[in-house]
């Protein structure tokens, strides 16, 4: 298997038939950079070519899955370069709505990926699954996580809105939906196995052994029949209108950066750093749910 930056490529399971791709930045939480996507993108178009792979688990190195994109300047290296290319600014400073949507699209797209191409894909998550971290492990077929880690999308606190977040309401239902998009919050495991958002929260020190487990009983059939069955699957929610659900969600983000509130995250940034803009944006929200206690 091609070696990588950004990722470990693996494979487990009986016969190993079973495909792994573990995120490897954990210095960073595993933080998606444009690099490390477009390694993303590649690794799953070898996988999906290699007919003896099955299953693929996608998993995260270090103390988390992935905290989300990235927000530190690029490198201007490698694939980070080629969506660059869309101009974000003009020469007076001013942001570049559709090049910025643009940009944002070629993310989605894969995302998106994972969803379309012809293998089981199952996303182990530990620490947290947040922003686009949860944005990547949504468009898994399954997905499974330790009891204590956090899945939510905070960016939707005034920063754009969640790309891939439109299929909750087809997995956990409108009401509950539209509350972890309006405020933002993560779940716990444990609460997100109960209303549907993943499949199994199991303990820690068992996620591995028991997602590899899951993956090699999946495995059990022909990788043909498992692609006949994940697009007869996914059509359902195609015809639901997912694939133009996701493309318009990435428009708004795209439009939800140049509010005012995201201007002024925007701002607090370039000023006083991440830590300090984070701050800014969730310390309201700090104690404010004791309406469900």
């Amino acid at each position: 298997m091609a070696d990588y930056e950004n990722l470990i490529v693996d494979r487990v399971g009986t016969d190993e038939r079973v495909g792994r791709v573990t995120l490897n930045r954990p210095e960073k939480l595993n933080a998606l950079s444009q690099e490390l996507l477009f390694e993303l993108n590649d690794a799953l178009h070898d996988m999906e070519a290699d007919h003896s792979i099955r299953t693929i688990i996608l998993r995260g190195a270090g103390r988390a899955f992935s905290a989300g994109y990235d927000l530190t300047p690029s490198s201007g290296k490698g694939a980070d370069a080629v969506v660059r290319r869309h101009q974000a600014v003009d020469d007076k400073g001013r942001r570049l709505l559709m090049n910025i949507r643009t940009g944002m699209q070629q993310i989605t797209d894969i995302h998106m990926y994972l969803w379309n191409m012809a293998k089981i894909t199952i996303a182990q998550v530990h620490g947290y699954a947040i922003a686009g971290g949860c944005e990547l492990a949504m468009m898994a077929d399954m997905v499974v996580a330790a009891d204590d880690a956090q899945l939510g999308h905070p960016g939707c606190r005034g920063l754009g809105t969640s790309r891939t977040g439109v299929i909750w309401p087809l997995v956990i239902g409108m009401r509950k939906a539209k509350e972890l998009y309006y405020t933002g919050e993560n779940v716990v495991a444990t609460e997100a196995e109960e209303i549907g958002m993943i499949n199994y929260a199991w303990p820690k020190e068992e996620l591995e052994d028991r997602t590899i487990a899951f993956a090699d009983r999946l495995a059990i059939m022909s990788a043909d029949q498992l692609a006949i069955l994940k697009v007869n699957m996914n059509r359902f929610y195609e015809n639901m209108g997912i694939y133009s659900s996701v493309r318009s969600s990435t428009d708004l983000d795209a439009a939800g950066q140049f509010t005012e509130y995201s201007m002024d995250w925007q701002e607090k940034m370039r000023t006083e750093g991440l830590k300090e803009a984070l701050q800014w944006r969730d310390g309201p929200y700090r104690d404010s749910d004791w309406y469900k206690r």
